[in-house]
C-alpha cells in the first residue's frame, strides 16, 4: 500500500455513484461509509464492541483536540491512538483546520500557520502543516487530514480565494512533509467556497501534488442546502476517480443519499450522536423527538425492522421517560439507534449503488422521509 491506502472501486451506478473498499493499516472499509464522531477519542456514549455491533467500520477524531488533552505524549506512551481508545478498526483524524473556522475569535492565522488559544487555559498553540503531519503520524491514525483553511463566508468571493489560495500553500508544505513509508495516509483538502472557478483550480494543483485521496472542505457552514449541493456536485466531479473522495462534515440521511449519487465515498457528522443526546432519532420515515408527550404510552419501539438494542427491548413509552428525566441511558440508547440507523442505511445504499439501481433507491426514500425534510 502507498502511503498508507490502497483503494478499489467494486461496483458503478449510472448516476455516478460508485462502491469501494479501502484497504488501511486498521482494516478495510466498504465504501460509500460513514464515519461517527469521537472529537475527543471516543464517539460520546458508547463503547467500541457496541460502535463495531452497530456496522461502524472507521471513527472521526480531531488531532488537534487530542493534542491539547491528553496530549501526543500520553497517546504514545500508551501505544497509539488505536490501543488509546481500545478501537482496533480505522481511525480518521481532522487536522485543526475546522477549527480555525469555529474558534476564530481565539486564532490568529499566519503564513506560517495558525496559532490558537487553547480553550483549556489560554495558553498559546501553534500549528503549522508539517507539525499536523507529525502530530497525525504520531497519534497513528490511518487517515489524517491535511491543515487547511475553512473560511465562514464560503460566498465571499475574496475570502474563499484567499483560503484557497493559502489553503494550496500550506497542502504543498505538507507534501514535502509525508514519508512513502508511513501507515498514515494523509489526504489533501479542496477549498474554494462555492465558486466553480476557484474549486477547480485549487483541484487541478492538489491532484499535481498526488496524495492518496482528497476532500471536499468548507461547506455546510450556513450557506443555503441548494448552493452546498451545486457546489458539491460540481466539485467531486474535479477530483480523481480512481482515489477516494470525501465530504468533510455533512449529512443529513438526505445529503448523504445524494452525495453518494454524486460519487462521494466517505461522510462524517456529529448529527447522530448530538441529535441522539436531545432525544432527536431518525428513521427511515423521518426523524421525530422523543421527548414529545405523545411517546410517553406508546408501547411500540422507536423504529420497526430496526435491529438496535433500543428498538429490541425498550419502548418509545420508556425512553420519553428517560429523555424527560435526562438519564444517562436514554442519550445512551438513543445514540445507538442513531449510529445504527446511519450504518443500515451507508449499507443500503452500498447495496443500491451495487445493483445499479441508485435511482430508484434515491426516488424511494425521498419520497418515504417524510415529504423530504430534516431534523
Amino acid at each position: 500500500m502507498r502511503h498508507g491506502l490502497r483503494f478499489e472501486i467494486t461496483a458503478r451506478d449510472r448516476t455516478g455513484g460508485r462502491t469501494g473498499v479501502l484497504t488501511l493499516a486498521h482494516g478495510r472499509v466498504a465504501t460509500p461509509a460513514f464515519m461517527p464522531v469521537g472529537t475527543y477519542g471516543t464517539v460520546k456514549g458508547l463503547t467500541p464492541r457496541q460502535l463495531s455491533e452497530a456496522g461502524v467500520q472507521m471513527v472521526l477524531s480531531n488531532a488537534y483536540h487530542l493534542a491539547l488533552r491528553p496530549g501526543v505524549e500520553t497517546i504514545e506512551r500508551l501505544g497509539g491512538i488505536h490501543r488509546f481508545m481500545g478501537w482496533s478498526a480505522p481511525v480518521l483524524t481532522d487536522s485543526g483546520g475546522f477549527q480555525v473556522f469555529s474558534l476564530a475569535a481565539s486564532v490568529k492565522v499566519d503564513e506560517e500557520g495558525a496559532v490558537f488559544r487553547s480553550h483549556l487555559d489560554g495558553s498559546p498553540v501553534r500549528m503549522t502543516p508539517e507539525g499536523v503531519v507529525d502530530l497525525e503520524y504520531r497519534l497513528g491514525v490511518d487517515i489524517g487530514m491535511a491543515f487547511d483553511v475553512c473560511v465562514a463566508k464560503p460566498g465571499d468571493r475574496k475570502a474563499a480565494a484567499d483560503g484557497a489560495a493559502r489553503t494550496l500553500r500550506w497542502t504543498r508544505r505538507t507534501r514535502q512533509a509525508l514519508r512513502e513509508d508511513a501507515s498514515t495516509a494523509i489526504f489533501a483538502i479542496q477549498q474554494g467556497g462555492l465558486f466553480e472557478d476557484l474549486r477547480r483550480e485549487a483541484a487541478e494543483a492538489l491532484i499535481e501534488l498526488d496524495f492518496p485521496g482528497y476532500a471536499v472542505g468548507g461547506l455546510s457552514v450556513g450557506e443555503a442546502r441548494e448552493e452546498t449541493m451545486a457546489t458539491a456536485a460540481a466539485s467531486v466531479a474535479m477530483l480523481p476517480d480512481d482515489k477516494p473522495r470525501y465530504m468533510m462534515g455533512m449529512g443529513t440521511p438526505l445529503d448523504l443519499v445524494e452525495l453518494c449519487g454524486q460519487g462521494y465515498d466517505l461522510f462524517d457528522c456529529v448529527l447522530p450522536t448530538r441529535n441522539a443526546r436531545n432525544g432527536s432519532l431518525f428513521t427511515r420515515s423521518g426523524p421525530f423527538s422523543i421527548r414529545n408527550a405523545c411517546h410517553a404510552s406508546v408501547d411500540e419501539p422507536l423504529e420497526e425492522g430496526c435491529d438496535c438494542e433500543a428498538c429490541n427491548g425498550f419502548s418509545r413509552g420508556y425512553l420519553h421517560h428517560l429523555a424527560k428525566r435526562g438519564e444517562m441511558l436514554g442519550a445512551i440508547l438513543c445514540s445507538l439507534h442513531n449510529v445504527r440507523f446511519y450504518q443500515r442505511l451507508m449499507a443500503d445504499i452500498r447495496a443500491a449503488l451495487a445493483a445499479n439501481a441508485y435511482d430508484g433507491f434515491r426516488t424511494a426514500f425521498r419520497a418515504r422521509y417524510r415529504g423530504g425534510t430534516d431534523a
